[in-house]
């Protein structure tokens, strides 16, 4: 059985959040749109009798599923990368669904006007936007990931073993990194326990396997994490 992983082929953006979580379980998966073309992509999502709204989705046989904390729920239960119990399992998908809030919220920062519209075109309000996600929203987010974990007796998120959760936090701090590396250096010292999950999935043997490998996109100014020097203030 292997799945079939639809995104767009040049960058992570939210589908990376579902790669990390195949990828670190060793679940077989094509990335099919980089196989076969957006327009094989888009042509899914037209004839499906149930289309997604947008990408990613997941395809097996006719099974269609999109969202990707809905994604990332179906493959905790089936591959055990979620816990036992209804409430873990709805525990971790709170936990997703919050991860969601914020990558809308850091895709809100660059392009604060419209999503069709390019940078350069509402720097001004992204300026705006930078300085009130840096000093406010960011942190907000990140020390109630923070305090979470402080009340956790285990080594990853949730549980004794790593989850979904985890590999979405390792690819929120990675993302976070590259957009806005002043303002983290800065946030980091705080933020030990975030910071010490990233690098435990870092290590895990897929994960490894696969940020050495050239199916991990680099970051780059066309997904979510976008790097532009004068929104990143310290």
């Amino acid at each position: 059985m292997s799945y079939d992983l639809w995104y767009w082929p040049t960058i992570q953006g939210r589908g990376e959040f579902v790669r990390l979580a195949l990828e670190g379980a060793g679940i077989a998966y094509r990335d099919r749109a980089r196989e076969d073309g957006v327009e094989a992509m888009l042509h899914m999502l037209e004839r499906h009798p149930r289309p997604p709204f947008a990408p990613p989705y997941l395809s097996l046989d006719n099974f269609v599923i999109a969202q990707v904390a809905n994604i990332l729920q179906y493959l905790g239960e089936r591959h055990g990368l979620s816990l036992s119990s209804i409430r873990d399992r709805q525990w971790a998908n709170q936990w997703q669904l919050t991860i969601a809030d914020l990558v809308t919220e850091i895709h809100a920062v660059h392009h604060p006007v419209g999503t069709g519209d390019y940078y350069e075109d509402q720097q001004a309000e992204a300026s705006r936007a930078a300085r009130r996600f840096l000093s406010e929203r960011l942190p907000k987010f990140l020390t109630y990931f923070e305090d979470l974990l402080r009340e956790n007796d285990n080594p990853w998120a949730i549980d004794h073993r790593w989850t979904y959760v985890d590999t979405s936090l390792f690819q929120l701090v990675d993302g976070l990194r590259y957009a806005f590396p002043n303002r983290m250096k800065v946030l980091e010292p705080g933020l030990p326990r975030l910071i010490a999950i990233r690098n435990a999935v870092a290590t895990l043997p897929g994960i490894a396997d696969y940020l050495a490998s050239d199916r991990r996109i680099p970051f780059n100014e066309d997904g979510i994490f976008r790097h532009y020097p004068e929104l990143d203030a310290d």
